[in-house]
């Protein structure tokens, strides 16, 4: 009988060589090809059965108290959103493999979203879930979004919003995000996101919004973290609420605030163009695919709101960021050291990389492609999809016993310049990818509310 035929001399393919064929014989290149493509299929089957598991246990957890039809909601939309990547119901109804008509399933996941406690449950159940994420200097990252609706004409209380990324007036909602995030850690845990539109009756004003997610999410983290905002936070109603709650926060200065400096009033700005340059440092930033070097200057002053005068608060002065200095309210005590001032300014823009969240958010998922009309759906909506985003960041990278299934994810998604540094959008492309080639029906699990059961003993 002949010999084995190597079709290429390497020690992996002579593994695979021994192990498909124990006894002599001839492999053809086309013969061993399929072989290895056969075994691939069986091993994606595997993850994506791995994966409908994972993803009916996350949600079956995380809707307590709903019921079953709510869970059954719930499960099947956060399925429907990771393999669709589209926030329609149509296309999320799609990826369900029953007998049950698409005109059928869009009736039934209208009439679940349009339920008035859904967000509201999500949103408390995931916090408690995640609050435990939160450590003592924990940067928990405000920021204030948009989603632009310009051609909706009949959705419910459609209003007129400031679109960050054209820096335009258009039709559509604003979204709150937070999510906590360590300094020197990529992870990024997902906490909060509500949709609001300033025409909607139960609306009270921007401000009251921010207090209230700050509160919910301040509820479950305690006095844990450090609250980081844009200079959309540069307001007299936050700064008076963190204080009295005694809050850390950076919060980044407009310029035209006026602070206390060795009893004198003086706006930030012209407080920052006198302040001293006590150290310089390079940093590079990547914006749009492209480096940019920035040489920076920063020094600090101690400061106190004329509102507060009793809280002594820290001014970090960075210049070279921009034409002006950039300018940063901090509670955290600042002294002449290196690494102190270096830290704080590192810790604020943790949130420019916590920005490409929201924008991940919005490509993979198409969210401004939401065709839903009444407003309750749309907030409900915003839940659905930040447990999708929990799912990711959260439950899928943590967990020891699905490391592997992430790197399958990871290989499955087939990129033209490899995996970028924001992991998130390959793993949000290869889930979908795997599903789409291994469809399968999604089982919803229902976990039923704990009930204290001790027998109660009446005395006449």
């Amino acid at each position: 009988m002949a010999e084995p035929v190597f079709v290429k001399k390497t020690g992996v393919l002579r593994v695979v060589l021994k192990r498909i064929a124990p006894y002599p014989m001839v492999l053809r290149k086309t013969e061993l090809n399929k072989g290895l493509k056969e075994r691939a299929l069986m091993d994606y089957s595997k993850v994506a059965r791995k994966l409908r598991e994972k993803v009916t246990r996350f949600s079956g957890e995380l809707c307590k108290g709903l019921g079953k039809t709510a869970t059954r909601f719930v499960t099947e939309s956060v399925y429907g959103i990771l393999v669709s990547q589209s926030v329609v119901l149509t296309k999320m109804g799609r990826t369900l493999e029953n007998d049950v008509s698409l005109k059928k399933i869009e009736e039934r996941f209208c009439r679940q979203l349009a339920k008035p406690v859904l967000w509201d449950n999500i949103q408390q159940t995931l916090l408690s879930e995640a609050a435990s994420h939160v450590k003592k200097d924990t940067l928990l990252v405000l920021d204030p979004s948009d989603i632009q609706k310009k051609y909706a004409k009949k959705m419910e209380h459609l209003a007129y919003v400031r679109d960050g990324s054209d820096d335009v007036i258009g039709t559509g909602y604003w979204t709150i995000h937070i999510n906590a995030a360590e300094l020197n850690q990529q992870k990024v845990i997902p906490l909060y996101q509500s949709l609001h539109s300033q025409d909607a009756p139960d609306f009270g004003s921007q401000n009251t919004q921010i207090l209230e997610a700050i509160h919910m999410v301040g509820k479950y983290t305690e006095k844990r973290g450090i609250w980081v905002i844009d200079r959309g936070g540069d307001r007299n109603t936050l700064y008076h609420k963190l204080l009295l709650e005694k809050r850390r926060f950076i919060i980044r200065q407009k310029g035209d605030r006026k602070v206390l400096y060795s009893k004198t009033l003086i706006k930030t700005l012209q407080l920052a163009q006198t302040c001293p340059s006590l150290y310089n440092d390079t940093i590079v930033r990547m914006k749009d695919g492209k480096e940019k070097v920035y040489q920076i200057e920063y020094g600090y002053r101690k400061v106190r709101l004329p509102e507060n005068p009793r809280n002594d608060l820290w001014l970090l002065v960075v210049k070279g960021i921009g034409k002006k200095p950039m300018m940063i309210l901090t509670t955290e005590p600042l002294r002449k050291n290196r690494q102190v001032l270096k830290k704080m300014f590192l810790s604020y823009i943790k949130r420019w990389s916590i920005e490409e969240t929201i924008r991940f958010i919005k490509q993979t998922y198409d969210l401004e492609d939401i065709r839903v009309l009444r407003y309750v759906c749309l907030q409900n909506m915003m839940a659905l999809v930040l447990l999708v985003f929990y799912f990711l960041a959260v439950v899928l990278n943590d967990n020891q016993k699905l490391k592997l299934l992430a790197g399958h994810v990871f290989t499955a998604a087939k990129r033209v310049f490899g995996i970028p540094d924001f992991g998130y959008y390959a793993l949000g492309d290869g889930i979908s990818a795997i599903l789409t080639r291994n469809p399968g029906q999604i089982n919803p699990v229902y976990i039923k509310k704990h009930r204290y059961r001790q027998l109660d003993l009446i005395f006449n």
